[in-house]
């Protein structure tokens, strides 16, 4: 059976009328062939409305229509269509908010409210954040074509303690960040986001943050110096790193006596 998804905030309320519903030949400028619409192409299963707070309120209506009577015309059309699809819609928003101030038709909320699922923010999934985040690792690795291989003690604690305001999206996104900037095969603290480390910054006494940079440093260049074993021209090679920028780091961070 079909599943055909559209997003309500990605077109513009005169082209999204178009793509829900279809249009006739001629029915505005540029429509120089008859178009079924989202709706239609669902016929028998089912169309997800992404971002459906967003919808505009005369689609709101029309919707709404849909859902009671299962019958809609073209834009441009005189022709009633009979339609049998199943409705899932999503929303970032309250929509029982959106109700009270009158931005949300009350009758199509109750329409849709028949079964509500709530998903939870990303902030509130815990060690899931982890376990995105090293999948996010391995795809942005092969799509960059780098070696780019875990996630450092200091950025996990990082990305567990951030809130995540643009969820899933966010994350994914910092991570290809940290992918394309990193010059190491561990995502460091300094790689991600400055989002995400002002936030650290803030929530951590003063002085925390850039310690906890420090250390991100220090632990990345112990494993890499065990890692080739004391060459310090491998060691600068597996950080991405001018063996001279290694043995600076090294004198800056202390590491000197350790590493002999």
């Amino acid at each position: 059976r079909p599943f055909v998804a559209i997003n309500c905030a990605a077109i513009s309320d005169a082209l999204l009328e178009s793509e829900l519903f279809g249009h006739e030949k001629g029915s505005f400028t540029g429509a120089v062939a008859q178009k079924k619409g989202k709706l239609e192409m669902a016929e028998g299963g089912t169309v997800f409305l992404d971002e459906m707070g967003e919808l505009a309120p005369a689609l709101q209506a029309k919707l709404l229509r849909v859902l009671q009577q299962r019958e809609f015309e073209r834009v441009g059309g005189t022709r009633t269509h009979l339609l049998d699809v199943r409705v899932i819609a999503a929303t970032n928003r309250d929509l029982s908010a959106e109700v009270k101030r009158g931005a949300f038709r009350e009758d199509l909320y109750h329409r849709l409210n028949v079964i509500a699922l709530r998903t939870p923010p990303l902030c509130e999934l815990g060690d899931d954040i982890l376990l995105m985040a090293r999948s996010f690792l391995k795809r942005a690795s092969v799509r960059c074509g780098r070696r780019v291989e875990a996630l450092s003690p200091e950025t996990e604690t990082l990305l567990m303690n951030y809130s995540w305001p643009g969820n899933v999206r966010e994350l994914e996104n910092a991570i290809e960040r940290a992918v394309v900037l990193g010059q190491s095969d561990t995502v460091l603290p300094e790689d991600l986001p400055e989002t995400v480390l002002e936030a650290a910054g803030a929530a951590a006494p003063a002085g925390a943050f850039h310690a906890l940079v420090g250390q991100a440093k220090r632990d990345s260049i112990v494993q890499a110096w065990e890692k080739a074993r004391g060459d310090y021209k491998v060691a600068a090679q597996l950080l991405g790193l001018h063996p001279n920028s290694l043995l600076r780091l090294v004198r800056n961070l202390g590491l000197r006596q350790m590493l002999k």
